[in-house]
C-alpha cells in the first residue's frame, strides 16, 4: 500500500506511516499552527454523512421491495415516537410499539412462533441499514440450522434495541435479533449491529442482550457476523438465556484457533447506546 503523499510546505508527522492501516484519523499533519485545509475539508464531508446519516429517513419501500424479492415475508412496524425530532429527544419513545402497530403485530402471531426472529430497525444510522441489512438477512437464512425456523422480517421505524422485545414478544419469538444502524462515528457511518435476546418481552436490560458490532464490509463481514450470530444463538438455547452471563467464546469453535482475533472496531461506536 502506497503511503501517504506530504506535500514539500507541510511538516511531516512521524505517524503518517500508521494512516496506510486504519481509516481512523491520525498522522493529519499541519500547516503552520492550523490544520491542512484538505483534512479540514474532509472532517466536514465525514461529520455531513454522519449528520445524514441520523436524519435521512430509511426508504421502508424499498427495502420492503428489496426483502421481497428474496423471498422474505416482512411487516412493518412504527414506535411510539411520532417523528425523527421525537425519537431523538425521546429515546424512551423509541422503545415501544405505537398503539396501531402493536395491534398489527399481535394479528399475524402464530400460534407455533419462531425460534428467531429478525427485526430491522433504522436505528441512529438509516445508511446502514440501507447499505448492510438486505446481504446479512440473506446471509442469515443461508446459515440456518436444521431445526431451527424464522419469523417474517419486521422493519420498523424511529427503533431503538429495545423495541425489538415488544415486536418479539407480540409474534411468539423464542429469540429476537434487532439489526440496527449505530451510531455513526467519523469513519463509519454505515456500522450495523446485532442484539441478541433470549424470551424477549417488555423490561429486559441490556445486561440481557448480546452485541454483534460494526457489520459492514470495512468491519465485520456478513459471514463472520453471521456465525457469531448462530453460535450465539444455539448457546442462548441450550442456557436459556442472552447477556452478560452467555460469553461469545464463537472463535473456539474455529478450526486449529488458539486466541481468539480482535474484532475490528467502529470509531466512535459504543454497544449500549440505543
Amino acid at each position: 500500500m502506497s503511503q501517504p503523499h506530504i506535500p514539500p510546505h507541510l511538516d511531516a508527522d512521524p505517524w503518517a506511516d500508521l494512516r496506510a492501516y486504519t481509516a481512523a484519523r491520525l498522522a493529519l499533519g499541519r500547516a503552520g499552527a492550523s490544520l491542512p485545509t484538505a483534512e479540514v475539508l474532509r472532517f466536514g464531508l465525514a461529520h455531513a454523512q454522519a449528520r445524514d446519516a441520523v436524519h435521512i429517513a430509511l426508504d421502508t419501500a424499498v427495502l420492503q421491495a428489496e426483502l421481497a424479492a428474496d423471498g422474505f415475508d416482512t411487516l412493518l412496524a412504527h414506535s411510539a415516537a411520532p417523528d425523527r425530532g421525537s425519537y431523538l429527544a425521546r429515546p424512551d419513545l423509541g422503545r415501544r410499539l405505537a398503539d396501531d402497530s402493536a395491534a398489527r403485530l399481535r394479528n399475524h402471531a402464530t400460534t407455533s412462533g419462531c425460534d428467531l426472529l429478525l427485526v430491522i430497525g433504522d436505528g441512529l444510522s438509516s445508511l446502514a441499514v440501507a447499505r448492510n441489512a438486505r446481504p446479512l438477512v440473506a446471509e442469515i437464512r443461508r446459515g440456518l440450522p436444521a431445526g431451527w425456523t424464522l419469523g417474517p422480517v419486521v422493519i420498523a421505524t424511529q427503533a431503538r434495541v429495545a423495541l425489538a422485545d415488544e415486536i418479539g414478544q407480540a409474534l411468539g419469538a423464542r429469540l429476537v435479533a434487532m439489526l440496527i444502524g449505530e451510531r455513526p462515528g467519523l469513519s463509519s457511518p454505515d456500522s450495523l449491529g446485532a442484539y441478541l435476546t433470549w424470551a424477549p418481552q417488555p423490561g429486559r436490560s441490556d445486561a440481557q442482550r448480546n452485541c454483534i458490532s460494526n457489520i459492514r464490509p470495512e468491519g465485520l463481514g456478513y459471514a463472520e457476523a453471521t456465525r457469531r450470530l448462530w453460535w450465539l444463538c444455539a448457546e442462548a438455547r441450550r442456557l436459556g438465556l442472552t447477556g452478560v452471563a452467555l460469553k461469545d467464546n464463537s472463535d473456539s469453535a474455529l478450526p486449529g484457533a488458539d486466541t481468539p482475533p480482535a474484532l475490528p472496531a467502529a470509531d466512535g461506536q459504543a454497544q449500549d447506546h440505543q
